[in-house]
């Protein structure tokens, strides 16, 4: 059999275990929705909510790369990443009152929105530039746990130069340090070229 289908029919046996002990009102208002839709019964933490995303992606990766070799996928991997994040920081622009610096990197202010993924420490905040110390991030540990420090680059990291020009070419990256390299830190830092 199958290992997919053994999971399958697993899985709904744990389901329905840990579903019994729900109240009768949780019941209830889990009976108006699609079954496909109820919350799952196990909360994760960040680590591995992230672990368990990006898993099959490494998977993925690791497999390309034997079969189409290194530098081939990691080309690919950072052209899907660029796309992906030059139209995210068009999306972020098309929200934002306006496209500057201080618009764009206002998010990095905002440290309690990432206290459980990165430990950071704003560097600079002026006019014409932003940087942060990154000394931790749960993308770098999780790749590099995975002994793919390489995929997350390109998957992750390469992504945040396009993400910046999306918002608006005006604001470029530049940044010699990462930790999924390798390096103690990240150092991002956002110019203001205008």
């Amino acid at each position: 059999m199958p290992a997919c289908a053994i999971a399958c029919l697993a899985c709904p046996s744990a389901f329905a275990r840990s579903n019994s002990k729900l109240s009768t009102a949780e019941t209830a208002l889990q009976e108006d929705i699609h079954p496909f839709d109820a919350e799952t019964p196990r909360k994760l933490t960040y680590r591995e909510f992230i672990t368990t995303r990006f898993q099959g992606l490494i998977a993925l990766g690791k497999w390309m790369m034997v079969e189409t070799g290194r530098d081939k996928t990691l080309e690919y991997l950072k052209k899907y990443t660029t796309q992906r994040q030059l139209a995210r920081g068009r999306t972020d622009a098309s929200k934002s009152t306006n496209q500057s610096l201080r618009e764009y990197t206002e998010q990095f202010r905002n440290i309690e929105r990432f206290k459980n993924s990165l430990v950071m420490e704003i560097v600079e905040d002026s006019e014409k530039a932003f940087e942060l110390k990154i000394s931790e991030c749960l993308w770098a540990s999780t790749f590099l746990a995975a002994d793919a420090g390489d995929l997350g680059t390109a998957l992750v990291c390469h992504g945040d130069y396009a993400w910046a020009e999306g918002f608006n070419p005006k604001i470029k990256l530049v940044r010699d340090k990462t930790l999924m390299q390798g390096d103690p830190i990240c150092n991002h830092r956002y110019i203001w070229t205008a």
